[in-house]
C-alpha cells in the first residue's frame, strides 16, 4: 500500500505582488516520513518560498500543497502545529520567550501536551543541542548562534512529523554543526521527514539523502545528495572532504566525512 507523502507540492507557482517573475513555477515536490530533502541554489532561487508554501504562510496561485494528507489552501500555518514545524532563517522571527526552557515548552503546552513529556522533550533536546547550561537564560541574551540552536530547539519541542529549516546551521561554528546535523539524524530515525534549504554542503551530504536544486524558481535537479552536489547546477560546491577525496581519488564526489577517513586510513596502511 502506497503511503501518503507527509509533504506534496504539485504544480505549485506563487507570484508576489509587483515581482515580474514568480518565486516558484509549477513546482513539484513529495517527501516521504523519515525522509530528508536538502533545498539547494543560489539566493532567490524560491527555496524559502517553498518551505513557506509548505507551511501556508504564502498561498500559491496555482497548484495544490498538502501536509501529512491534508490541504492547506483553507488552511493558516497554526492548524499545521501538531504535524509540522518551521524554524526560520532569522531566530529572531520566532524567539519571544524570557528563558529558553520556555521558549522550548511553548510549543507542545499549546497542544496540550503533558508536564512531564513537555519535561523529558525539553530535557532531551536542551542537552542534545547543547543549551543545558543556558535553560534559564533569557534567549535574547546569547550570541546569534546559540539563537539559532534555541530556535530549531523549539521547533523540535513539539516532535512535528515535518520538520521545515531555513539555513539551520548558518553562522554556527564546526562544534555547532555537527550538533544540528545529529539532531536532524534524530528526527529522522523517529520518523519526521526534513526538509532544510541550506548553503552547507556538509548537512546535506552527512545527514539529508536526497537534493533538491532550485534555479529562477523551478526545479532544476534532484536526485540523491551525493550525485546532485557538486554539480554545475548545484549551489553549494562540493564540501572539503569531498573535494579532497576526489583530488585524492579515493572514490566518488559524494563521500561522507567518515567514509573518506576509512577510505584514507585504509590506504595509509596499504602502504605501510
Amino acid at each position: 500500500m502506497e503511503l501518503t507523502p507527509l509533504l506534496g507540492l504539485r504544480d505549485v507557482t506563487v507570484r508576489y505582488p509587483g515581482a515580474g517573475a514568480p518565486a516558484l513555477a509549477q513546482a513539484s515536490l513529495e517527501v516521504a516520513a523519515g525522509e530528508g530533502v536538502a533545498l539547494l541554489g543560489a539566493n532567490g532561487a524560491g527555496k524559502t518560498t517553498l518551505l513557506r508554501s509548505a507551511m501556508a504562510l504564502v498561498r500559491p496561485a496555482s497548484g495544490t500543497v498538502e501536509v501529512c494528507g491534508r490541504p492547506t489552501a483553507a488552511l493558516q500555518p497554526e492548524d499545521l502545529a501538531d504535524v509540522a514545524g518551521y524554524a526560520f532563517q532569522n531566530p529572531e522571527d520566532q524567539l519571544f520567550e524570557r528563558t529558553v526552557r520556555a521558549e522550548l515548552a511553548f510549543g507542545p503546552r499549546q497542544l496540550g501536551r503533558s508536564s512531564e513529556r513537555i519535561a523529558a522533550v525539553t530535557a532531551e533536546l536542551l542537552d542534545a543541542l547543547g543549551l543545558a547550561e543556558y535553560a534559564e537564560t533569557h534567549p535574547y541574551d546569547l550570541p546569534a548562534p546559540r539563537r539559532r540552536l534555541v530556535a530549531l530547539a523549539a521547533t523540535m519541542a513539539s516532535e512535528p512529523r515535518l520538520l521545515l529549516l531555513d539555513e539551520p546551521t548558518a553562522g554556527l561554528d564546526q562544534a555547532g554543526r555537527r550538533l544540528v546535523e545529529a539532531a536532524v539524524r534524530r528526527a529522522r530515525e523517529r520518523g519526521a521527514a526534513v526538509v532544510a534549504v541550506t548553503h552547507d554542503a556538509d548537512l546535506a551530504l552527512e545527514c539529508l539523502d536526497r537534493a533538491v536544486v532550485l534555479a529562477a524558481g523551478r526545479i532544476a535537479r534532484e536526485g540523491p545528495a551525493r550525485d546532485v552536489l557538486g554539480s554545475a547546477a548545484a549551489v553549494p560546491a562540493l564540501p572539503p572532504t569531498a573535494e579532497l577525496a576526489t583530488r585524492l581519488g579515493l572514490g566518488g564526489a559524494g563521500m561522507t566525512r567518515g567514509a573518506v577517513a576509512a577510505a584514507l586510513a585504509a590506504r595509509c596502511r596499504n602502504r605501510a
